[in-house]
């Protein structure tokens, strides 16, 4: 089942079966899902915040207009002019999409750094500015921060700003999976050996010896990954009657970064397949995210308490990925008689943090039951 689309031209051939325009080539699959994805996003929390506005959960900042004298019709000075608006938070979405997006890049770089530490010796500066090797958990912590001291600086509440960005953050991750797994991004899962590819890019059911028939066909590909070979992480999973064998099993055929070994009378850039099908997990956690997008969508005007839906929103995200790194290609740390990927690390702390906020968190209110936050002067 082919379902890898690297770029537009390669999805404009693959419909109409005829050569796509070359500028086509500069849309990438993954940054066109990226792009809904945050303008998804940014349209829930807009949204959102404009609810907590009403409510009074959320206020306005007072700003000053800069105006101009003009003399012989050159700029000589700036001076305050009386004009003073008021700027509520929804009004600066944009300022916290573009923080989210800088950052988060920055972030999820850095934490990916420390995930492939050897790789990124060998090469920092490849590793630093390469397309791939993204890390979310990285990404929401930096942006985390930098949205926070955005808010400190403007007085906005931190906490009704995160309840307000749970749902969008949940949806813009499912969507953001979608671009990974359609473009073939090399954030799949582990060796599903109950299937073996074929040499046309066609995955079928494997049987007798063929999984180590195809390691040992394939030496050179699966040393380089994985060094040895009892180290080819792998399960048999068989899909059960009456669902689709890719929903267990695909060996992203045509893939963008070109991984795998080569597909037989294919030519062009995208040419390569897995050698022994994976689990789809970015499929997965997209299906999945969307789900939980439901509960933290129906749930957001039941919690009271500034913060909490937040913390509702940081359990099930972490739950969400912990579980499914147990099928997932990651380094694990050794840590004795325990061997954790950091996203599972992370999943952990997220889970403590998202129910120590739920259990102990209580911020002070006003007689209103709402947060007051100070008007302060700030100059456009």
């Amino acid at each position: 089942m082919q379902l890898m689309y690297p770029d537009f031209q390669y999805l404009f051939e693959t419909i109409f079966k005829t050569e796509g325009p070359a500028f086509l080539s500069a849309i990438k699959t993954f940054g066109f899902f990226m792009a809904i994805a945050f303008l998804a996003g940014a349209w829930i929390l807009k949204n959102e915040l404009k609810r907590k506005e009403r409510l009074g959960q959320l206020k306005p900042w007072l700003s000053v207009k800069p105006d101009a004298k003009k003399h012989s019709g050159k700029l000589l000075e700036m001076e305050l002019v009386g004009e003073e608006i008021q700027v509520y938070p929804h009004q600066r979405t944009g300022a916290f999409v573009v923080i989210a997006v800088i950052s988060g890049l920055i972030g999820a770089k850095l934490f990916n750094a420390l995930e492939t530490w050897d790789d990124f010796i060998r090469d920092p500066a490849g590793n630093l500015f390469s397309g791939g090797g993204l890390t979310f958990y990285g990404g929401l912590i930096v942006a985390s921060l930098s949205i926070f001291l955005y808010c400190k600086k403007h007085k906005i509440n931190f906490g009704h700003f995160c309840d307000a960005a749970a749902p969008a953050l949940i949806i813009a991750y499912a969507i953001g999976r979608l671009g990974c797994h359609f473009s073939g991004d090399g954030d799949w899962g582990i060796f599903n050996n109950a299937y073996i590819s074929r040499p046309d890019g066609s995955v079928g059911l494997a049987t007798g010896n063929d999984f180590n028939q195809s390691i040992a066909l394939h030496a050179s590909y699966f040393s380089q990954q994985f060094g040895l070979v009892n180290q080819i992480p792998h399960t048999y999973v068989a899909a059960p009657n009456g669902f689709p064998d890719w929903l267990f099993a695909m060996n992203f055929p045509h893939n963008v970064i070109n991984e795998g070994i080569p597909i037989e009378g294919c030519t062009g850039k995208y040419c390569a397949m897995l050698p022994i099908p994976v689990f789809p997990t970015s499929l997965y956690e997209a299906f999945i995210c969307s789900f939980l997008f439901i509960p933290i969508w129906a749930l957001r005007r039941k919690f009271k308490q500034a913060l909490h839906l937040f913390g509702f929103y940081l359990i099930l995200n972490g739950l969400e990925r912990f579980f499914i790194e147990k099928i997932k290609v990651n380094y694990k740390y050794d840590w004795g008689f325990i061997h954790l990927a950091q996203s599972e690390i992370i999943s952990v702390l997220l889970i403590i943090a998202g129910c120590s906020i739920l259990v102990l968190y209580r911020r002070s209110t006003t007689s209103t039951g709402l947060i007051q936050a100070p008007i302060e002067k700030t100059i456009l």
